[in-house]
């Protein structure tokens, strides 16, 4: 099963994809409303997903980026975003795997992250020994 993790300030939003991640029969592999939280607890949450909000992110977004991935080499991540223009670029260029647009329909987000999903080995190494 997919482990995601969801770091997103807005409590609403995180509801929101909270209900999005189970209904998708993924598991929630935790949750946060700040960054340095998110980087506390990635580590150790056995995530094979994340999905981060782009307003979230430090002012250097590659630097956030690179650090995530230093604590967390395995997982994909996807940044969420609130406008697309040249943020678009920004968050893939920055370091991410994909990333979702908040404007999307439910049904979108969903396509999006199955589609992230089915990138993930069926034998996740968090849980190999």
């Amino acid at each position: 099963m997919t482990r995601v993790y969801v770091a997103d300030a807005k409590p609403e939003e995180r509801s929101a994809l909270r209900l999005l991640v189970i209904d998708l029969k993924m598991e929630m592999a935790g949750e946060a409303a700040d960054w340095l939280t998110t980087l506390a607890q990635v580590p150790v949450s056995r995530t094979d997903m994340l999905l981060v909000d782009w307003d979230l992110l430090p002012d250097s977004p590659g630097i956030a980026l690179d650090a995530l991935r230093k604590v967390c080499p395995t997982a994909l991540v996807i940044v969420l975003i609130s406008h697309l223009e040249a943020r678009q670029q920004a968050a893939l260029s920055a370091g991410a795997d994909a990333f979702i647009s908040k404007g999307e329909t439910p049904e979108r987000v969903a396509e999006r992250l199955r589609a992230v999903a089915a990138a993930v080995p069926n034998k996740s190494p968090h849980l190999t020994k």
